[in-house]
């Protein structure tokens, strides 16, 4: 029997290549397309633009499988002491409350322009989360937002001190509780900077 051009292998390999060729065109054609978007200018790269959704869909992605992957799923080794619960207020006081808020009032200005928008963890909490994911985030940040890695700037101790008050920030033994109502909120921090700002009349006169 004479070979044909449906009998053979030949056939089978141009399928393959000609698959080939065309799978490797179409990712080559949005390489493309994303290298002529990111150097005209088409990509929003401001932080006050809503975000392509195949840019949240791969950020969320990548973060969930990541902290699935490295995150610990042993519990918060630090104990629920009072001088624990007060050290994570402070820690989150002076590293924390200005992009997440504090016990009451409305979320600062680096808060409201930040992208992502910061959650506000006094009103939300995190403490269905993991204490091991919770940890991850503290430690390692979150890239291409305004999620610092503390990892390095804190130890372990301060770091889990901070998971402890977040997971438990809406029971907070009575002497934490105390602290924690003093850590000034957004509105207050802004009262204190106008208030040592010159007045008006004060800069006409110098005028």
């Amino acid at each position: 029997m004479a070979p044909t051009p449906f009998n053979g292998r030949k056939p089978v390999r141009w399928l393959i290549l000609g698959v080939t060729i065309g799978v490797l065109a179409a990712v080559g054609a949005e390489l493309g397309g994303l290298y002529l978007a990111a150097t005209h200018g088409w990509l929003p790269a401001n932080a006050d633009a809503p975000p392509p959704a195949l840019e949240r869909w791969l950020a969320t992605t990548a973060l969930n499988a990541l902290i699935l992957r490295e995150a610990t799923t042993k519990p918060n080794p630090v104990a629920y002491t009072d001088a624990n619960f007060i050290a994570g207020v402070k820690l989150y006081a002076a590293n924390c409350a200005v992009c997440h808020g504090a016990a009451s009032g409305p979320a600062s200005n680096i808060a409201r322009g930040l992208y992502q928008k910061a959650p506000q963890l006094a009103r939300y909490g995190v403490a269905d989360e993991n204490p091991g994911d919770v940890y991850w985030k503290i430690a390692h940040g979150i890239r291409m937002t305004g999620m610092p890695a503390f990892d390095g700037a804190l130890t372990q101790k301060q770091m889990w001190q901070l998971v402890l008050f977040l997971q438990n920030m809406h029971y907070l033994p009575p002497a934490a509780q105390k602290i924690w109502n003093a850590v000034p909120g957004a509105a207050a921090t802004r009262a204190d900077a106008s208030s040592n700002l010159p007045s008006r009349s004060s800069q006409e006169k110098r005028s």
